[in-house]
């Protein structure tokens, strides 16, 4: 019985370490929190606790950024990028449901290291595209899916936000005008098919007040830290991450 409570607090401690870093880097960079959260949590937790914790925890992110930073979003490709991916998510809420475990770590590992090594390798940002209608659907439907199946909206937008050209700063707002109501839809899919839960809640509610720190201590180290350097040394960490789920996966 000891044995197991000590597990359990162990396991709560983890989980609330994992979702202090993950909305660390997203209040830091404005994206990012699911590629680290749902990854480390899926480490020890099924994916379908982490999936919908780590989109609960957007929501509260989110909503404290869009709250500071509304007036440098682009509204219209938010708006968009929302109704696109509102397509998306049945199709990835049944691959969550329908497929077996490992087999979506392994596809959760492949896609991290491949978002990772595709930053890491851009050296610059592409120019502004004026004909972004195309990218606007195909990158809104693709973070449907992944949201929907591991709640990992973020390299999709990331790409279609490369590509309109936006600065640091519209990049981040509207990072955030996009993944509160994403968010707030995935959620609702959860429910329906019943992964929002007690634990979900549960878990969510002790990582409040370290969500709360993270979030006030990346602002801060936004105004201190080279936006770059902080990137790179995170994708390479997403790397790692990202191989050693896909390992797990088939070992």
């Amino acid at each position: 019985m000891n044995a197991a409570i000590a597990w359990g607090h162990s396991l709560t401690a983890y989980i609330v370490f994992v979702i202090f870093v993950a909305t660390l880097i997203r209040s830091t960079l404005g994206f990012g929190e699911a590629l680290v959260a749902v990854p480390l949590l899926a480490l020890r937790t099924p994916v379908a606790l982490a999936a919908p914790l780590a989109v609960l925890v957007s929501i509260v992110v989110a909503s404290a950024i869009v709250l500071q930073d509304w007036r440098r979003i682009d509204l219209r490709s938010a708006a968009g990028l929302v109704a696109a991916t509102l397509v998306g998510i049945p199709l990835g809420l049944l691959l969550l449901a329908r497929v077996d475990d490992r087999v979506v770590k392994l596809l959760l590992g492949v896609i991290v290291i491949a978002f990772a090594a595709y930053a890491l390798a851009a050296r610059r940002r592409h120019a502004a595209d004026g004909h972004h209608t195309p990218w606007l659907i195909a990158c809104g439907f693709a973070a449907g899916v992944l949201g929907g199946a591991y709640g990992m909206n973020g390299p999709p937008l990331v790409v279609y936000g490369m590509r309109r050209g936006w600065s640091p700063q519209q990049f981040r707002a509207t990072l955030q005008g996009y993944f509160l109501p994403a968010s707030v839809a995935g959620m609702i899919g959860y429910g329906r098919i019943g992964l929002w839960g007690g634990s979900v809640t549960r878990y969510f509610a002790w990582s409040l007040p370290a969500v709360a720190a993270a979030v006030l201590i990346g602002r801060a180290i936004n105004d201190r830290v080279p936006a770059v350097l902080f990137r790179r040394l995170v994708y390479a960490g997403l790397i790692v991450t990202g191989a050693v789920l896909a390992l797990e996966a088939i070992g």
